[in-house]
């Protein structure tokens, strides 16, 4: 049999993809070497939310005295919370079974490479001692994380000191130390956890703010937060060595070193291109990535690479468009990938969302911009529900034409808020076209038509 698409990678490009192309009858292949939903619905995305909420629950239990409510001991219950993880990422999998089931797709476990090409020009996968053959092939492989020369971090992975995104969601028990080398998102969102699960949490950034590319002023309200909570940053720090109990670390000329009884590297992620064939068909890897272009094709007439295996956003709603793009250039239609207004969401306590340009990447594109900054102390509810809460909204505009160009969030439900400022930016929305929308009341992303009106009323061009 001759597929129309294989595609390798079960993830959410993958899957997505799948679904995709079998629901316009395609006749597709999925082949994952591992578990349906990849990284994102076994080893982050998902599993990681399951336990935010969880002490997220604690966390509110906790400080519910000064609302009313009353609770002595509140405790956190990790093997319960982990259990709870596992039920849920379970049902989410059978889900996508049940998606590939209904879309009439193929699945094929084990681990897929590309060993050359048919006498027509097809494309042949060998999975274990099986060859099967498409049209077109989409590579959906994902990302591993990074594990840096580091001494001792190689060696402290193999005896369970050292821990990745993958062990750290499965650990039976809450350390009373732990270490995290990276303060991006992974490592925020678990220190978010592990803080409300009982660690003495201490963060080692090499930058000097926490969040990576976040707004600076954004950065420095989660930095002050997370302090409150009693989690220690050592920022401008370079780990250089670890061993069991220790990481050793270097801040400008002085060397010291922190105790731990686990370390969680999360120092990024690299894409997963290895072990592929790809070299058997000619696929061009760039500085460790698959190039792609706006249709996600790659260098062969062919051949597509959507999510993380590009390294052009790692985030798995990104690669769940790209799949998108890949399927509809397939089909023939008209549809092509923009990165411009894709959110990005840190699923901290509180939360952190943004969407678009900052003041200062818009300026190194030449653009003159303006910008609003309001407390969402502006809305009724946000007080309602905060005692003290110093969440913001910033908003940039082109300064000529009013165009939304991007929207910064910290605070209560930034993560369900930020879709709507994503429309705004995606379509090029003006100050005056947002101020005529209804928002709800009482609702916290009124913030955002409230900040409209801070800016000024007449824009030329």
């Amino acid at each position: 049999m001759i597929y129309d698409l294989i595609i390798i990678g079960g993830g959410p490009g993958g899957y997505h993809a799948a679904e995709r192309a079998g629901h316009a009858g395609l006749n597709v292949l999925l082949i994952e070497k591992s578990s349906l939903g990849g990284v994102c619905l076994n080893e982050g995305c998902i599993p990681s939310k399951s336990l935010l909420y969880s002490a997220k629950i604690a966390d509110n239990a906790r400080a519910g005295k000064r609302f009313g409510v009353v609770a002595e001991n509140v405790t956190l219950d990790h093997k319960t919370v982990i259990s709870r993880k596992n039920r849920v990422v379970k049902a989410l999998i059978s889900g996508v079974f049940m998606k590939m089931k209904q879309n009439n797709v193929t699945v094929v476990m084990g681990e897929g490479m590309i060993t050359g090409r048919t006498s027509d020009g097809f494309f042949n996968v060998k999975v274990q001692d099986v060859v099967y053959t498409s049209r077109k092939l989409l590579i959906a492989t994902g990302s591993v994380s990074s594990m840096p020369p580091i001494p001792g971090l190689d060696k402290g992975y193999q005896n369970g000191f050292v821990l990745t995104n993958r062990e750290i969601l499965d650990i039976q028990h809450v350390p009373e130390r732990l270490a995290i080398i990276g303060g991006g998102v992974i490592g925020m969102e678990m220190a978010s956890y592990f803080n409300s699960a009982g660690s003495k949490v201490t963060v080692i950034e090499m930058l000097d703010h926490i969040g990576g590319f976040l707004d600076g002023e954004i950065s420095s309200i989660l930095y002050s937060n997370y302090k409150k909570k009693g989690i220690d940053f050592i920022l401008s720090a370079k780990v250089t060595s670890i061993k069991d109990g220790e990481v050793t670390y270097e801040t400008g000329e002085e060397t010291k070193s922190v105790q731990a009884d686990k370390v969680l590297a999360s120092i990024g992620r690299k894409p997963y291109v290895d072990n592929l064939g790809l070299e058997t068909v000619g696929v061009e890897v760039h500085n460790g990535r698959i190039k792609t272009d706006e249709f996600l094709r790659t260098n062969v007439p062919g051949i597509y690479a959507c999510g993380d295996v590009n390294g052009i956003m790692m985030l798995a709603h990104t690669a769940c468009r790209e799949a998108e793009v890949c399927i509809n250039h397939i089909l023939g239609k008209q549809d092509k990938m923009r990165y411009h207004a894709i959110p990005s969401v840190i699923y901290t306590s509180p939360e952190v969302a943004f969407v678009g340009d900052t003041a200062e990447s818009a300026a190194e594109k030449g653009l003159e911009v303006e910008t609003v900054k309001l407390p969402l102390a502006y809305c009724g509810r946000y007080v309602a529900e905060n005692v003290g809460g110093d969440g913001i909204v910033k908003i940039i505009t082109d300064k000529r034409e009013g165009v939304v160009l991007g929207v910064h969030m910290i605070g209560s439900y930034a993560s369900e808020i930020i879709y709507g400022a994503a429309i705004m930016v995606e379509n090029r929305m003006r100050v005056e076209d947002v101020r005529q929308i209804v928002f709800p009341h009482p609702t916290v992303c009124e913030v955002i038509k409230e900040a409209m009106f801070e800016f000024r009323d007449c824009y030329s061009g």
